[in-house]
């Protein structure tokens, strides 16, 4: 029997990328998308995918889609808390409302997804949750202080839920990518690009293949007794 995989934030770079990896490597996936509706039926219809409408930031939104995903294919396996938004700001600029914003869509909802899937993991006593932050979460970044500190949490989250969890069977890790080659990171300048690829030291950009590789590996049996770890997939750019 196939396994299923539930990917929040999956219409779009990283998401969509694991989307169609893991529908090659023959998974079941149902992944949940918000405004990109148009993306996520081109999605659906190339992978055979189940897209889900969901406003990952709500819990209800969250408890409806994993509902849905599991009556689909009978239960989620593996859990991939990719949904995220970012924002640059000062500090001082920061205000109430983009402060909740970002922490809900990025680090709520990765907590709504977890308490959602884990009672189905934990009767079955197997199951696997990968969360993905970003190299800012371990170092901070910047005029993006309410990103950094959602993805803090993340990795907080991740520590945290492996020790309590990992008793049932389910392993717990998160993926920090550095900077890769998506949508989210098409503001950059050429010159802010050239020198993120010199501050990088294997020179290059990443890919979105480059993390999902990463999130394939952690969902697999090969990785059976890795859990609580972060995953650094940033070219060495933080070391």
């Amino acid at each position: 029997m196939n396994k299923t995989v539930f990917i929040t934030g999956g219409s779009r770079g990283i998401g969509a990328f694991a989307v169609q990896e893991f529908s090659r490597q023959g998974y079941n996936v149902a992944f949940t998308y918000f405004k990109s509706k148009e993306k996520a039926k081109e999605l659906e219809s190339a992978t055979g995918a189940f897209g889900i409408f969901c406003d990952v930031s709500k819990s209800d939104s969250v408890n409806d889609a994993t509902r849905l995903a599991t009556e689909r294919f009978g239960g989620i396996d593996v859990l991939i808390s990719n949904a995220g938004i970012d924002e640059f700001a000062l500090f001082t600029d920061i205000s109430d409302e983009m402060w909740h914003k970002m922490l809900d869509t990025n680090l709520s909802s990765a907590f709504y997804a977890s308490r959602a899937v884990l009672p189905q993991m934990i009767s079955r006593k197997s199951g696997v949750i990968i969360n993905v932050s970003s190299m800012w979460g371990q170092v901070g970044a910047s005029c993006e202080t309410h990103y950094s500190v959602s993805k803090a949490g993340m990795i907080g989250l991740t520590k945290a839920l492996a020790k309590e969890v990992g008793p049932s069977g389910i392993r717990v890790n998160c993926v920090c990518p550095g900077v890769i080659d998506t949508e989210m990171n098409a503001h950059l300048s050429s010159e802010d690009k050239e020198q993120l690829i010199n501050d990088t030291p294997l020179g290059k950009i990443g890919k979105c293949e480059d993390v999902v590789n990463a999130l394939i590996f952690l969902s697999e049996d090969k990785s059976s007794f890795i859990t609580g770890q972060i995953f650094g997939v940033n070219g060495g750019y933080i070391i």
